[in-house]
Order: C-alpha cells, then sequence, then structure tokens
C-alpha cells in the first residue's frame, strides 16, 4: 500500500469505516427486529451486556490490545480476560435462558444470537483494522 497515491489510501480507509458501520448498524437493527417483530422487549437484556462488555478492556488494558492475544502474568490483564469473557458468555446465554424460560420465541431468540454474531464480527474487523493500518483502540 505504500505506492498508492495518499488520495486513494484515504479513500481506501474510508471504504473500509463505512463497512464498520454498517456492520454495527445491521447488528443494531436485528437487536431493535428480535424485539419488534415479536412484540416483546425482553431480548433488549442484552443490551446491558453489550455496554459491559468494552469495559474491562478499557480500563484495564488500555490501548494495547496485543497483549490481550499473548500469556501473561499480569493480575489486571488475566483479570481483563475473565471479565470480557463473561460478558461475552453472558450476551450469547441471555437469549437462551430467555428463550428456555419460554419468555421469547425461537425467531426472537435466532434475531438475537444473529445479532451478536455481527458485533462479534465488526469488532473482529475493527482489531484487524487497527493492527494494520494505525487506527488506534479509542
Amino acid at each position: 500500500m505504500a505506492d498508492m497515491p495518499d488520495y486513494f489510501r484515504t479513500c481506501f480507509h474510508t471504504g473500509r469505516l463505512a463497512c464498520l458501520a454498517i456492520l454495527v448498524s445491521g447488528g443494531i437493527v436485528l437487536q431493535i427486529l428480535a424485539c419488534a417483530l415479536y412484540n416483546n422487549w425482553w431480548p433488549m437484556l442484552t443490551v446491558i451486556m453489550y455496554v459491559i462488555l468494552p469495559m474491562p478492556l478499557m480500563f484495564f488494558a488500555g490501548s494495547d490490545t496485543s497483549s490481550l492475544y499473548t500469556e501473561s502474568g499480569s493480575c489486571w490483564l488475566n483479570a481483563t480476560k475473565f471479565l470480557t469473557g463473561a460478558s461475552t458468555v453472558g450476551s450469547i446465554a441471555i437469549p437462551i435462558i430467555l428463550k428456555h424460560a419460554g419468555v421469547i420465541g425461537w425467531g426472537a431468540m435466532a434475531l438475537e444470537l444473529s445479532s451478536f454474531f455481527v458485533f462479534v464480527l465488526s469488532i473482529l474487523c475493527y482489531l484487524g483494522m487497527s493492527e494494520d493500518d494505525g487506527y488506534s483502540m479509542f
């Protein structure tokens, strides 16, 4: 990418950011559709987990996301990994528990889980962009 003109590189980065924005907005639409189509707003409980999910990363890991992929002896980094994993499992478990309790139907659960996987895909794409192109975590 070093031999491309600056205006082309800027346009390419803008397109990648636009794709990320479309992914995130698609996840939000799936989240709202899971509630609105079935006239049941209980699946919005997963939004709490979506808000809690990045908090340990912001507070404990800082902008160094490469340390999350390695084995470390840092207690704070291990706590970050644990809390992030617990929030991720909670994001998957809430729709399944609601379905098991009979509060929501199969369609709402499928939309909730697809919303989660769209959000995960957008996060992974963002992290891939930040490692390649110099975008920072915050």
